[in-house]
């Protein structure tokens, strides 16, 4: 069992920066690919972003390529997101996730991912 647990979100004005921090526990964090997707109201949840067990591989969407940025922390057992030139169309709410499968390399399907956090709001305003 994986508890994964969102921080960090909240209201921001368009062109603003958010940090969010995923919080794993129940297993050795370092064997898990991990990944972030969000969901829009109305919309189908969407790969972000993700990143390998040891962080040297990393994908994103392309629309945050560049504003974006993914790490990881094994030590700390964390997840993080920074989030920087935010668009009113990155409003959603975010989630993480793990991958404890045999995967080598991340994905960026969501039925790939095992375990998922509750989930935190990011809304952007114009």
């Amino acid at each position: 069992q994986v508890q994964l647990v969102e921080s960090g979100g909240g209201l921001v004005q368009a062109g603003g920066s958010l940090t969010l921090s995923c919080a794993a526990s129940g297993r050795t964090f370092s064997r898990y690919l991990m990944g972030w997707f969000r969901q829009a109201p109305g919309k189908e949840r969407e790969f972000v972003a993700a990143i390998s067990r040891n962080g040297v591989t990393i994908y994103y969407l392309d629309s945050v390529k560049g504003r974006f940025t993914i790490s990881r922390d094994n030590a700390k057992n964390t997840l993080y997101l920074q989030m920087n030139s935010l668009k009113p169309e990155d409003t959603a709410v975010y989630y993480c996730a793990s991958d404890f499968g045999g995967r080598n390399f991340p994905s960026r399907k969501p039925t790939d991912y095992d375990y998922w956090g509750q989930g935190t709001q990011v809304t952007v305003s114009s």
